[in-house]
């Protein structure tokens, strides 16, 4: 059972990014799943989640409108589309799913997750 992350880099104000969350072991289709992030020196914060059905997603302040999440359920992936890049976005990103399949913006409450993967927004 394996959650990975990957698609960070570097990216200019403004700009736009993709990071996949790709599954293994098990099948994401009933899964909730969590986007995390953690700047250098702060806290992990909570950034998105959504609910098997995409009939239940959930946003940060800070990142509504700019953020948002699909998947592809024959690739067994969850996609973290970022818009409008931010420097203060700078972080390691984390995909996480809970087998509930209930959303949560704390982070306790995942079963699983992925290993960081880092986006950098800097000119």
């Amino acid at each position: 059972v394996q959650l990975q992350a990957f698609g960070g880099g570097l990216v200019q104000p403004g700009g736009s990014l993709r990071l996949s969350c790709e599954a293994s072991g098990f099948s994401l289709d009933n899964y909730a799943i969590g986007w995390f992030r953690q700047a250098p020196g702060k806290e992990r914060e909570w950034v998105l989640c959504v609910g098997p059905s995409d009939d239940s997603t959930y946003y940060a302040d800070s990142v509504k409108g700019r953020f948002t999440i699909s998947r592809d359920n024959a690739k067994n992936t969850v996609y973290l589309h970022m818009v409008g890049l931010k420097p203060e976005d700078t972080a390691a990103y984390y995909c996480a799913a809970d087998r509930s399949g209930i959303t949560s913006n704390r982070s306790s409450w995942y079963d699983y997750w992925g290993q960081g993967t880092l986006v950098t927004v800097s000119s």
